[in-house]
């Protein structure tokens, strides 16, 4: 991590040169950063980094100490320092569950709207996907016209939501043996709603006051997220948008261009990204473009929005979370159009800066000083149109002088969804499975997750990566490491000269890269389905598995909750930095150990990627040999 200092020095600020070379220039221009911001935040508060600090009720804010004889021992209302970490976690991870599942929620809501009819420019792509997963859920789906089956999928989605089911549908994915220690623990997700008002009800003052049980429904609401709100909107998106597969396409800032006019979805949902791309296609507006000098209309994608759009359409990706502010900087932006999640408010004030317009598009996530324009299934195509001719229209105010692209984009592999993938085994997992059992791959990680500026950016990410597949340990990138893996050279299939002699023979016969992007943040349900069906095939359970996940660089609430679904799942996770909960003994010992006890895995903290690939290393050989396979 990034050691306090009075001036910052930019090389330790990020790897990337393109970076480097808008952070040089935003300085130049008087333009302030992610930062600059958390250099003006730093140190930070002691307690709140210790998650010591409750502000759930009035007769507070409380601030615990631990220390001896400290008259801070415990809150007003006597909760001890224990209690309140466990509190803070537990809404922590509520909020990220509430994200990524409000984000599921939306795209049966997109689905409903087909349905019905008032989905103008949205239609069902993958049809035979809507048939294997309403069968899948028990939908009979013989004579039944593809909307007739849609309807049907939608209710059960939607009861998942609810409150009145003993679990959410999907978990007829998950092993047995699993699903016994879930009901053994009262950690079963019975609805996805139902455990997010649970946890912050539990967490009002006066009711769950035992900081284990409290953790324990944490993880329960976790797991409603991951094989519930998360999985829906994968499944979902993918019916309507269609089921990714492998395909070329490239990355960095200069995937931004001088002569054309230059648009950026940002967020997390391809309802508003998916309409954008269909306008910037439309014949009236290309000629309108041309009519002003540019050449034609780019649409590049920034975090998961972007990562939606490339797995699907090949569309190029300008950079994750740190590079947000950096691609408006460039002074090529005509128009950033975002959605939800992630997206930094600054944004809007550098955009102003320039001559960017910020259209934000959702009802629930709006900035101040934006232009908003509300998009529902219904309008969507009509108000995207209106958007690309505004910038459109921007091309011509756009200042020469200002624009600064820099370096060549790389060329990176994309589209590896679970069906590309056993597609590409020839239609089963038994290939994979035996590339395993031989050591070819000793095993698997996902690499998920965000950029924090308290990181050199992607220096985890990326340094992780080239660790596990130089072991023969196949990667599968999600979210804002898929930009980090890229640009770094590791998603194309001439990477597999960095692997190790198993992966690289594995992947050259395939013509796959040895980091694989397996889609946007949402997209980790992909990873647990893909646990689960090796675990069904192995005749195991899931912590059985020489399979690991990781979020080097996590910042959110969604990535606690992805961490904590991945850890109840069976699945050892690493961190490159910890949540607030080191202030709590309990807290802290029931993550990092007293998990693998209950759940057969844990969390393991490590900044270093080279400490954090032994870990790995170690904990994949273990497995490994409990199974009987050579380490």
């Amino acid at each position: 991590m990034l050691k306090e200092r009075t001036e910052l020095d930019i090389d330790d600020m990020s790897i990337w040169d393109d970076a480097r070379q808008m952070i040089a220039k935003a300085k130049t221009e008087g333009i302030t950063t992610a930062w600059d911001r958390l250099q003006g935040q730093t140190p930070h508060c002691t307690f709140c980094e210790l998650g010591t600090t409750c502000r759930n009720c009035t007769m507070g804010p409380c601030r615990i100490s631990s220390k001896p004889g400290s008259k801070m021992r415990v809150g007003v209302c006597g909760a001890d320092e224990h209690v309140i970490v466990a509190r803070n976690f537990g809404r922590f991870v509520a909020g990220g569950a509430a994200a990524h599942s409000d984000h599921g929620r939306d795209l049966i809501e997109v689905l409903e709207a087909i349905v019905e009819g008032k989905a103008d420019g949205y239609v069902i792509r993958d049809e035979e996907k809507l048939l294997r997963i309403a069968a899948e859920l028990g939908v009979a789906t013989e004579g039944k016209t593809a909307l007739d089956v849609a309807r049907e999928l939608v209710d059960i989605c939607f009861a998942d939501f609810g409150s009145r089911k003993s679990a959410v549908a999907f978990l007829e994915r998950v092993p047995k043996k699993r699903r016994e220690i879930w009901d053994k623990l009262g950690m079963t997700p019975r609805g996805v709603d139902r455990e997010i008002a649970e946890m912050m009800h539990r967490t009002h003052m006066g009711c769950d006051n035992d900081a284990p049980n409290t953790m324990l429904h944490a993880a329960r609401t976790a797991l409603a997220d991951g094989w519930g709100g998360s999985m829906i909107g994968t499944e979902l998106s993918d019916i309507i948008f269609g089921t990714p597969t492998p395909r070329r396409s490239i990355a960095n800032l200069a995937v931004l261009k001088k002569d054309m006019v230059n648009i950026l979805v940002h967020g997390h949902n391809p309802v508003v990204s998916e309409m954008i791309l269909a306008a910037a296609r439309d014949p009236e507006l290309l000629a309108r473009a041309r009519e002003l000098g540019a050449a034609g209309i780019n649409v590049a994608g920034l975090c998961c929005t972007g990562n939606e759009l490339l797995m699907r359409q090949g569309i190029p990706m300008a950079g994750n979370h740190l590079m947000t502010e950096l691609a408006i900087i460039t002074g090529a932006v005509e128009a950033i159009v975002v959605d939800y999640q992630c997206i930094m408010p600054s944004l809007v004030q550098i955009s102003h800066c320039y001559h960017t317009k910020f259209f934000d598009t959702a009802d629930k996530a709006r900035f101040t000083g934006a232009i908003h324009t509300s998009i529902h299934p219904h309008n969507a195509l009509v108000e995207s149109k209106k958007i690309v001719a505004e910038a459109v229209e921007g091309y011509a105010r756009r200042d020469p002088a200002r624009v600064q692209i820099p370096g060549e984009p790389v060329d990176i592999m994309t589209g590896f969804s679970n069906e590309a993938v056993i597609k590409a085994l020839g239609g089963t997992l038994t290939p994979l499975v035996d590339a395993i059992k031989a050591g070819q791959i000793r095993g698997a990680v996902g690499i998920v997750g965000c950029n924090n500026p308290k990181f050199q950016q992607d220096s985890m990410n990326v340094g992780l990566a080239r660790e596990l597949i130089r072991r023969d340990i196949l990667v599968l990138a999600t979210g804002c490491v898929t930009t980090a893996a890229g640009k770094a050279g590791l998603l194309v299939p001439e990477a597999i000269e960095m692997a190790g002699p198993g992966l690289k023979a594995v992947c050259g016969t395939l013509g796959i890269p040895p980091v694989l992007h397996y889609g946007s943040c949402v997209d980790n349900s992909r990873i647990l389905q893909l646990c689960a069906a090796l675990a069904n095939e192995l005749g195991v359970d899931i912590s059985d598995l020489p399979v690991g996940a990781s979020s080097p660089e996590w910042y959110s609430e969604k990535a606690a909750a992805i961490g904590l679904y991945a850890v109840a799942s069976g699945i050892y996770t690493h961190l490159g930095h910890p949540p607030n909960i080191l202030g709590s003994s309990v807290v802290t010992n029931l993550a990092v150990s007293g998990l693998e006890d209950l759940v057969g895995a844990a969390f393991v903290i490590e900044p270093d990627p080279v400490k954090a690939a032994e870990l790995f290393d170690a904990r994949i050989k273990m497995k490994r040999l409990a199974l009987g396979l050579s380490a």
